[in-house]
């Protein structure tokens, strides 16, 4: 009985797909049902057995020894036989079991691999994407580590536009203050001129802090 389960259990090829899809391999089944069929048939000789004894024995006496050990001979010789009638049907049923019922279709797969029907892409494929979205992150750290840059340059020229802007009023208030006063126009534009050059500066980093903050 060990060396036919052994056969059973150890087949060259296990169906993996199968155990999958099924929770069991078709060997497996296989041999619980040779399991069960001997272990029936043993029971069924012990029965059989004790019966032939009560026939066979006079009324209320044990039969005697020689037909013990004759009965026994014979049935050691049906068990085997019937074992060895059911080790060729169950070859069948193996044959018939894995090929025709307990085989997965090609056109059926687990729910877990629909996704590689969907997308049948190799590795190659994969290994591609896979540098793909490694460049992007790459791309992206170095967008958000030049926004960063950015976003302090832009800190950097609010303050000096406040800085200017402190200025372009204390110089409009001394432009005021100087044309009340009558000064010489001669001596006020040299002033003037640094007024304008300031008021263009401020126009550039307005310009650029706008444009800083689109991004």
């Amino acid at each position: 009985m060990d060396e036919a389960a052994e056969k059973i259990v150890a087949p060259d090829s296990l169906k993996l797909y199968e155990a999958q899809f099924f929770g069991f391999t078709p060997q497996t089944c296989m041999l619980r049902i040779y399991s069960a069929f001997h272990d029936s048939l043993y029971e069924l000789m012990l029965v059989v057995e004790s019966v032939f004894k009560r026939k066979l024995s006079p009324a209320g006496q044990e039969p005697p020894e020689e037909l013990c050990v004759k009965m026994q001979q014979c049935s050691q010789k049906l068990l085997q036989f019937l074992q060895e009638r059911f080790e060729l049907l169950s070859s069948r049923m193996e044959t018939l079991l894995v090929d025709n019922i307990l085989s997965v279709p090609p056109n059926v797969l687990l729910p877990e691999d629909e996704s590689h029907r969907k997308y049948p892409q190799g590795s190659e494929e994969l290994m591609r994407m896979e540098r793909s979205l490694a460049e992007l992150h790459q791309a992206y750290q170095a967008e958000v580590c030049a926004k960063q840059a950015l976003l302090a340059e832009l800190g950097e020229q609010k303050e000096v536009q406040e800085h200017l802007g402190g200025i372009l009023s204390w110089v409009g208030e001394l432009r005021t203050c100087g044309r009340q006063e009558g000064l010489v126009q001669d001596n006020f534009a040299p002033l003037v001129e640094t007024v304008r050059h300031l008021q263009d500066v401020k126009a550039k980093i307005l310009m650029k802090s706008r444009d800083l903050d689109e991004l």
